[in-house]
């Protein structure tokens, strides 16, 4: 661990680390609530970052349940710049990202040992499908308001429980995630929150959100104290 745990007066029970992910030095968040069951790993869309104030807040909730999340930025500043995005649109470049992520918190002590879920928004949705299809440690995986279509051909290899959510009103990426459902292999479901666009903003739909994705979680990632999906 990079950092010392940061004190929260909102949760003494819950440290807080910043951290830098391998082999890029990717700056991230680490939360480790006391007595986590699970680690989930967020893969944020085009345009955003580790700081997104909807994964924090649906991080902040997955904490209160019990689980552990790491918030990182999937590419450095340079590749974020407005004359060189080409990146943030390459979904097998972002999920190498996300499984050096992975692999990384393989050797963490607080979380080595966790069951493991993915939650990607956007493109990210994408590169959380593809990382899943590689490795099979992954152990569910929760997109919101994202593309899994872009996931593609590795859509036909995720056996990990997967959850797509999108917004009623979000057309458009309500089809592309029908179309991406029906390509999933192993258990899955779909949720359309009534009324919500593609970034959920409207009063109460982020809480769904939170809640369907601890539903999840806690449903295909919790085993009994001391076994490990590993």
């Amino acid at each position: 661990m990079s950092d010392r745990p940061v004190a929260t007066a909102a949760d003494l029970s819950l440290q807080s680390f910043d951290v830098r992910v391998p082999p890029h030095g990717l700056p991230g968040a680490l939360r480790v609530p006391r007595h986590a069951f699970a680690l989930v790993i967020f893969a944020h869309g085009s345009g955003s970052s580790r700081l997104s104030p909807r994964n924090v807040m649906v991080a902040d909730g997955l904490n209160r349940r019990g689980i552990a999340t790491l918030l990182f930025d999937l590419l450095k500043p340079e590749e974020e710049a407005a004359d060189n995005r080409a990146k943030v649109f390459q979904i097998p470049f972002l999920a190498e990202r996300l499984i050096d992520a992975i692999r990384w918190t393989e050797d963490e002590q607080l979380v080595r040992t966790l069951p493991l879920g993915l939650f990607g928004a956007s493109t990210g949705a994408g590169a959380a499908l593809v990382a899943a299809a590689r490795l099979e440690r992954v152990g569910a995986v929760v997109s919101r308001g994202g593309r899994p279509d872009l996931a593609g051909e590795a859509l036909l290899a995720v056996r990990a429980p997967t959850l797509l959510i999108v917004g009623g009103a979000d057309h458009g990426v309500i089809e592309l995630n029908e179309e991406a459902y029906a390509r999933l292999g192993g258990p899955k479901e779909l949720v359309i929150v009534p009324g919500a666009t593609h970034l959920f903003s409207e009063r109460g739909a982020l809480e769904q959100v939170i809640a369907h994705a601890g539903r999840w979680f806690e449903t295909y990632l919790r085993t009994p104290r001391g076994k490990s999906r590993r």
